[in-house]
């Protein structure tokens, strides 16, 4: 008897352990167009940025960029910031790096993409 209510319990606490949520940040749910900009993420980006906190490949992480941008630069807002970091990345270096972003992706994105990545990195609070 004592192994039955042995066994029941262990089963209880395992199936508890199993149904409850895990501290992983949730991940927005995109709409077309911020899935396109994800496209351009994947193609331009992900190569040097992860999305992952504190993970650094060669730049800093885009993990709560648009959070962290909203009050980065003084009278910026964070769409200006993320597009400024983009179009001209010299002009906010994070501490810690290099300035080794390329500089051509004002010439290399279309409009289309430019603004659907921006709006992708938008939804990364």
């Amino acid at each position: 008897m004592k192994y039955l209510i042995l066994s029941f319990t262990i089963a209880a606490l395992f199936l508890t352990a199993c149904s409850t949520t895990s501290a992983v940040p949730a991940t927005p749910t995109l709409n077309a167009f911020e899935a396109q900009g994800k496209q351009v993420y994947v193609s331009h980006c992900a190569g040097c940025h992860a999305l992952e906190p504190g993970t650094i490949v060669i730049g800093p992480s885009l993990a709560g960029v648009a959070t962290r941008a909203e009050t980065r630069v003084n009278g910026d807002d964070a769409r200006a910031y993320i597009e400024t970091s983009i179009l001209n990345p010299s002009a906010y270096v994070v501490d810690g790096f290099k300035d080794v972003m390329p500089k051509n992706f004002g010439k290399d994105l279309t409009s289309d993409d430019f603004n659907a990545i921006v709006s992708f990195l938008l939804t990364l609070k």
